[in-house]
């Protein structure tokens, strides 16, 4: 049975959503392994236990998060050789794409980014060309380096949920990989809404808004959403850059994305194509959003918004 391991950074108490959806994939490739960055609590060690990990690796240097992702590589690398993992799979995060291409480097491996299913035989199927096909990939190297939008699959656990053992592993010392350090971190203010990447729902704006960003935001906080919005408004300084859904922002893959007042150019369908229900608010009936579209309304989003928020609302009693 082949060996798959699983990066999850700063799990602190509680592993995300999209850890659990990588250790379900984990689990139907073969014996599950984690290797773990950071805070790690007794709970959260059981809730991995609970998702199938047979084993938690853990750095013996504490100071990782005191580089670039460099260092975390290398951490990850001395794992994948000390487990055997013949696939190590990552969040589809832009840190955790950099990783797995640093790593692919170390290990010679395979790196397939992008991925939205992953077969038992290790067939990894990804969405290109913002969306306008699905192909199918299979690395031909020892090892397989794959890194998996969150929303895949549903997280489940194991059938038979176990204990872990925890391994301490030591990386290599590499001076090159520590040549930049961080300095200073600043907390970014909690909205109170989900992570744009991990959401189940978003509620995305653009340039049809004309800077008021209310009706998105109080639709998203009655639906329990994340606020996305496209390139034009985070360009203006509506909203902060963060938010941004497209070619040169995020790439979500949630249940239900909702686009309110944005054209649906392909730089934004790229962001967004394989969520699994998009529904359009754009008062031009000619707007190429509706092509991709399930459900589609042509109105006016100040007026189309605020009455589907206080409907949900009603609905909530």
């Amino acid at each position: 049975m082949a060996n798959v391991l699983v990066f999850i950074d700063n799990p602190g108490q509680a592993p995300k959503k999209s850890s659990l959806e990588l250790l379900t994939i984990a689990r139907s490739l073969g014996e599950t392994a984690v290797a773990v960055n950071g805070e790690l609590s007794d709970d959260a060690a059981g809730t991995l236990g609970a998702y199938g990990a047979a084993s938690i690796f853990r750095p013996a240097a504490a100071d990782l998060d005191d580089y670039l992702v460099a260092p975390k590589a290398a951490f990850l690398a001395a794992v994948a050789d000390k487990s055997g993992a013949t696939t190590v799979l990552l969040e589809n995060s832009p840190e955790g794409k950099e990783i797995a291409a640093r790593l692919g480097i170390r290990l010679s491996a395979g790196v397939i980014t992008d991925v939205v299913a992953v077969d038992a035989d290790g067939t990894a199927h990804k969405s290109v060309l913002a969306g306008s096909y699905t192909t199918a990939a299979k690395a031909t190297t020892p090892v397989t380096v794959l890194s998996v939008k969150a929303n895949s699959v549903d997280p489940e656990p194991a059938a038979a949920p176990g204990t872990p053992e925890t391994v301490t592993v030591d990386a290599p010392a590499d001076a090159t990989a520590a040549a930049a350090r961080i300095t200073s971190r600043e907390q970014k203010v909690a909205s109170g809404r989900p992570d744009l990447t991990d959401a189940r729902i978003v509620v995305a704006g653009g340039r049809g808004l004309d800077g008021d960003f209310g009706p998105v935001e109080e639709l998203a906080d009655a639906l329990g959403a994340a606020v996305g919005a496209s390139r034009a408004a985070t360009d203006a300084g509506w909203i902060s850059h963060d938010a941004q859904v497209g070619q040169t922002g995020k790439t979500v893959s949630p249940q239900l994305y909702i686009s309110a007042g944005i054209s649906g150019a392909i730089q934004q369908k790229a962001g967004m194509q394989t969520a699994k229900v998009i529904v359009a608010v754009n008062k031009d009936a000619e707007s190429p959003v509706f092509e991709i579209a399930d459900f589609g309304i042509v109105g006016d989003l100040f007026q189309v918004l605020p009455q589907a928020t206080e409907e949900i609302k009603k609905r909530k009693g």
